[in-house]
């Protein structure tokens, strides 16, 4: 019952956050924090008992529940915790705290509502992470869908509607071909077995001929590469990322971009293991030109946000080059590059919006020199970005390593290739600290000195500075421990491999 008690705290935390603005316009904001703190307690609580049942199906399985549901479709109400989901329940319970924190100051229109889209979203995060049931899945998947295009639309910034828009068509368009997957998959297995099962178990014993299964492993593939996203499918990340508030972005590209790297580990291989086999090497190729096509879009940004956005993209990339390598090495570097991943980017990303906060810009040539004004931010920024580029002893380097290592087992080609944006991180994340927090000091309006009417730019605030904080010791953590996060999923990644790996490169 923890993981259908972590939904429910969350759902029910939105709902009291909405309702409690007509008390007080401070009260929706402390009860999201309450809310996001009883389920970080269940999240340890999973973390600390994470002995697998060793009777559940491939004894790797930690939490297993199943009740009825929809009972004329053989539609069940089945969720279900391993080392993989448990380490993205753990980072998606961890960033929205951050979120929490990033909204804290910023969120001053209609804050119930926000809230409560914030609280929802991650409601349908963790039912993503959890749903053994593919109908109980794709209700998640629409569920965190909604919220979060509230989110951009109201509380985005100039050009929010155009934005929020994008977002909706990319991700509802690809979730209905998903859907239509889904439907495929279920009625197959009425062919072969007499009756409808959306179960994800029975779904695996499907047997479907070449094409047919081709054809519905690329309905998954792109649901879940739309949100990962990968390229072409990723030009609705960069606007929505420029537009939405701070809270937004970290939720955007610390959580929602994982569900589609966890579905492709999770669902688009082990459901189809021949079709994956055959898909690989355009699947390594398509990661390759995502992490260099997008690595050169991040040079001709001056919009701060969208820069940290196509690098973003760029870096999932190694996450499908891991998934797809499909050996030991891609799994665990493509794991270690979500939560890597995850930390890093929030913080860029809340870095980026307290920039336009402070100067109510997102230009980088309108930023100058601000090292001698803001240095606690602009030794954050720096941090964050050496991170970025894969510092050896952060996170971010494990992950890319592991994914490098793995993949090169597989295709050489794609991999020394792939190699190469790695060096177009180091170039363009320095180039962000030159040019924003070096050299001569620029105020919003163009001058050296700050305007009478404007204030001196504040630098971090305790909040702020306890955000950065967190983020920056789970990195420091991934990077010196690794085994930590390793071993939780080792078990989960070994019945992967030795279920399917046969029949992978």
């Amino acid at each position: 019952m923890i993981v259908i008690w972590l939904i429910l705290i969350l759902f029910v935390g939105g709902a009291l956050a909405w309702a409690s603005e007509a008390l007080d316009s401070r009260l929706p904001r402390v009860t999201a924090l309450i809310a996001m703190v009883f389920s970080l307690i269940l999240v340890v609580m999973l973390c600390l008992d994470n002995s697998p049942d060793p009777l559940s199906p491939g004894g790797q399985w930690l939490i297993l529940e199943k009740w009825s549901w929809i009972a004329r479709f053989d539609i069940f109400m089945q969720v279900g915790v391993d080392g993989l989901s448990l380490l993205m329940l753990a980072l998606t319970v961890f960033l929205g705290l951050i979120a929490t924190g990033a909204a804290w100051h910023e969120i001053t229109e209609r804050p119930g509502f926000f809230y409560f889209n914030l609280l929802w979203t991650l409601a349908g995060v963790v039912g993503v992470f959890t749903a053994l049931d593919l109908f109980l899945f794709f209700f998640f998947w629409e569920v965190m869908l909604i919220p979060m295009y509230l989110i951009i639309a109201i509380w985005g910034h100039e050009n929010r509607a155009y934005a929020a828009m994008k977002f909706f068509i990319f991700t509802q368009v690809s979730g209905l071909i998903l859907l239509v997957a889904i439907l495929c998959l279920a009625y197959f297995h009425f062919v072969q077995f007499g009756r409808f099962s959306f179960d994800y178990f029975e779904l695996q014993n499907v047997v479907l001929e070449g094409r047919f299964q081709m054809l519905v492993m690329l309905g998954f593939f792109i649901g879940f590469a739309t949100k990962l996203p990968a390229f072409p499918l990723h030009s609705w990340l960069p606007d929505a990322h420029s537009q939405a508030p701070t809270a937004g972005s970290v939720l955007l590209a610390g959580v929602l971009l994982k569900t589609g790297a966890y579905g492709l580990i999770r669902f688009a291989v082990p459901l189809f293991p021949e079709a994956a086999a055959d898909f690989a090497p355009v699947a390594m190729t398509i990661a390759v030109i995502g992490i260099l096509y997008c690595a050169k879009l991040a040079f001709a940004q001056t919009d701060i946000k969208r820069l940290i956005a196509y690098t973003s993209v760029s870096h999932m990339g190694f996450v499908l080059l891991g998934v797809y390598a499909w050996n030991i090495y891609g799994l665990q570097g493509a794991l270690m590059t979500m939560l890597a991943h995850g930390l890093t980017s929030s913080a860029l990303f809340m870095l980026a919006g307290g920039l336009q906060h402070r100067f109510h810009t997102r230009d980088m040539g309108r930023m100058g020199g601000l090292w001698a004004k803001l240095p606690l931010m602009s030794a954050m920024a720096l941090f964050f970005s050496i991170a970025s580029l894969g510092m050896p002893g952060l996170g971010n380097f494990i992950g890319e390593f592991l994914s490098l290592l793995g993949a090169f087992q597989v295709n050489q080609v794609a991999t020394i290739f792939a190699a190469l944006g790695l060096i177009f991180a180091s170039v363009y994340s320095l180039w962000v600290i030159q040019r924003v927090f070096h050299g001569p000091y620029h105020t919003p309006h163009g001058g050296s000195e700050p305007a009478r009417d404007l204030q001196e730019p504040a630098d971090l605030s305790r909040v702020e500075l306890l955000c950065y904080g967190a983020m920056a010791i789970g990195l420091v953590w991934m990077g010196m421990y690794p085994q930590t996060f390793l071993a939780m999923a080792e078990p989960t990644m070994t019945f992967l491999l030795e279920s399917f790996g046969e029949v992978l490169p």
